[in-house]
């Protein structure tokens, strides 16, 4: 660690610090104030919602797969639903992937929706603020160093929750972690956007698998560049816009800035292809115009800690119970790979798999949580548990258990595990606890 004692502007006490603004973030931030516990939250861009907010207009994973498609998020998550549904920002949308219904919500709305659940809650919010390092003692992290327009700062807390999406404390307090640099490569990379001007009653004169054909067509010709010859387009809740997720960029480390600089870029420009394309090609499209980019490019995986649990792809297919289950999931396994394809594997029609609390705990750390896509996963599980939904839901678990442990005086791996579900279930989390566990 740098001795960053000369630089200190200032020094903040809180109960709960929560790193990442993301999803799972702001609900983990908001299950801890609402438990009557000092919760603070630390962003680095001037907005709340993560990828919610500036790639995504979708949350998946609230509701499984299949003919009957359950829903199996509840809880605090339910709260933001109803928020954009009460301001008629949000509607129902049918997955043509069979990934179970989506929530498409306008992200712009979404914004204040967040802003509204943790000011409501209490949470104190630190934006346009990085973390740069970490102060230890021994497996335990005492406080975060972060820096933004006002100075250097130090923010000790009782206990922490990397919420980052890059596992950025976890490395930095040095537990161990997998994913970038281990032996199976990461998730591609997707620049978002969405077009404007849309006939959308043309737009729906032609399938994906056609769409996906004029792909491979408009390739052929060279005069087009489209990497990912799938992908999609969906409606959202503005009339006569349209959001895509088609782009594809591959590289091995997407926190390294160099090659996250170029992958910012270069999605971009491909973006502009895809865009060229529809409207050459899709029935509707012809008038359509760039309405925006999202904000940076969505990255799916980068580090995945190293927990007192790893989930495998054997427990979301086989759809294994836990004893220590903080949520479920049906989702499909959704590995965007280097190549031009998606692979899919799905669980059993209506099954679904549950997720232990101990892929939240850094394997050895005393007072240390993580919460969305960073958690304890192999690179096939974690194609599944990423949904939005899961992460939430993984933020509402993470965000209780900070709060039990400092109210019952033990460390997060000792925390009663029956005592935490009745506070989920309680407060409006699914978990099915009548199982065989294993």
């Amino acid at each position: 660690m740098v001795d960053y004692k000369t630089i200190i502007t200032d020094t903040f006490k809180t109960e709960i610090l929560v790193v990442g603004g993301g999803a799972a973030g702001c609900i983990a931030a908001t299950s801890a104030a609402l438990e009557g516990k000092k919760t603070m939250l630390v962003e680095r861009y001037g907005f709340l919602g993560g990828t919610s907010t500036y790639v995504l207009d979708t949350f998946y994973g609230f509701y499984i797969p299949g003919e009957k498609g359950r829903k199996v998020v509840g809880g605090i998550p339910d709260k933001v639903l109803n928020k954009l549904f009460d301001r008629k920002a949000a509607i129902l949308r049918p997955n043509t992937y069979g990934a179970g219904t989506g929530v498409t919500y306008d992200p712009e709305i979404l914004k204040v929706v967040w802003e509204e659940l943790l000011t409501e809650s209490g949470v104190n919010i630190l934006l346009h603020s990085f973390v740069v390092d970490v102060v230890t003692d021994d497996k335990k992290v005492t406080g975060v160093i972060i820096v933004n327009k006002s100075g250097f700062f130090l923010v000790e807390a009782d206990i922490i929750i990397d919420a980052s999406g890059d596992a950025d404390v976890v490395a930095k307090a040095g537990f161990p972690f997998d994913g970038i640099g281990g032996k199976e490569a990461v998730q591609s990379l997707t620049t978002t956007f969405r077009v404007l001007n849309v006939d959308y009653e043309a737009a729906k004169t032609f399938t994906k698998q056609q769409m996906w054909n004029w792909m491979k067509e408009a390739n052929s010709t060279g005069k087009y560049r489209l990497p990912r010859e799938e992908g999609s387009v969906h409606i959202t809740t503005i009339p006569g816009v349209m959001a895509t997720n088609m782009v594809r960029l591959s590289i091995s480390d997407p926190t390294n800035i160099s090659d996250l600089s170029k992958a910012e870029i270069e999605g971009r420009k491909q973006a502009l292809d895809y865009f060229s394309f529809m409207k050459e090609y899709l029935p509707g499209y012809e008038k359509s115009e760039l309405m925006n980019f999202s904000t940076q490019i969505g990255v799916r995986e980068t580090r995945r800690v190293i927990g007192e649990y790893t989930l495998t792809k054997e427990d979301v297919l086989e759809a294994r119970k836990f004893d220590d289950a903080i949520l479920e999931c049906g989702a499909p396994i959704e590995d965007h790979h280097n190549a031009a394809g998606t692979k899919w594997e799905y669980l059993d029609e209506g099954e679904v798999y549950q997720l232990p609390f101990r892929t939240l705990i850094p394997k050895d750390s005393k007072n240390l949580l993580v919460a969305g896509r960073c958690l304890s996963a192999t690179h096939d599980a974690h194609a599944s548990v990423r949904s939005i939904g899961q992460c939430m839901a993984m933020g509402q678990a993470a965000g209780t258990a900070a709060a039990l442990a400092i109210q019952e005086g033990v460390e997060l791996k000792s925390l009663d595990i029956n005592l935490l579900q009745e506070k989920l279930t309680e407060n409006g989390a699914m978990i099915s606890l009548n199982k065989t566990f294993v």
